[in-house]
């Protein structure tokens, strides 16, 4: 009987090893020498006209509308936080970075922003003009002409 359930696996691991290794692409270079350096495609333009995009989906962090090219980003530094931190955003014009980013894991809030949240690129990304890798049909509810509560 042990021998039975010891085939049943090994017959189970072999079979979903297979359909994985079925299911993963070939990772190959250029032809036909897959080992020969090539050239890297250049950068895509930063789109850097200040303009606010609509999310693409929600609770989507919202994307950088300017360059950040050279802005300094590390433990002693942060950039952004000279516009955007919430005693400076009255003179920058810059929009305040949201009030979670001040709260600890258990939502206490703290008078500077929470060391988790300072390194802003980890979520917050320029928006490169590019062709869209995948399409997205997410619409938002206001187009969708979802009615707000208690309409009726």
């Amino acid at each position: 009987m042990r021998q039975v359930r010891l085939t049943a696996i090994t017959a189970a691991c072999f079979t979903a090893t297979f359909v994985f290794a079925q299911s993963v692409p070939e990772l190959t270079g250029p032809s036909p020498d897959p080992m020969k350096p090539v050239p890297a495609e250049p950068l895509e333009d930063y789109v850097t006209d200040d303009v606010r995009q609509m999310r693409a989906y929600p609770e989507q962090p919202p994307i950088i509308p300017h360059s950040i090219q050279g802005y300094q980003l590390s433990v002693n530094a942060n950039r952004c936080m000279t516009c955007h931190r919430r005693e400076h955003v009255e003179g920058s014009g810059a929009p305040m970075i949201s009030i979670t980013h001040y709260m600890t894991r258990e939502g206490q809030m703290l008078a500077d922003v929470s060391p988790r949240r300072y390194f802003c690129t980890q979520c917050h990304v320029p928006q490169a003009d590019t062709q869209a890798l995948i399409g997205n049909t997410f619409t938002d509810m206001s187009e969708l002409g979802a009615a707000g509560a208690g309409g009726e």
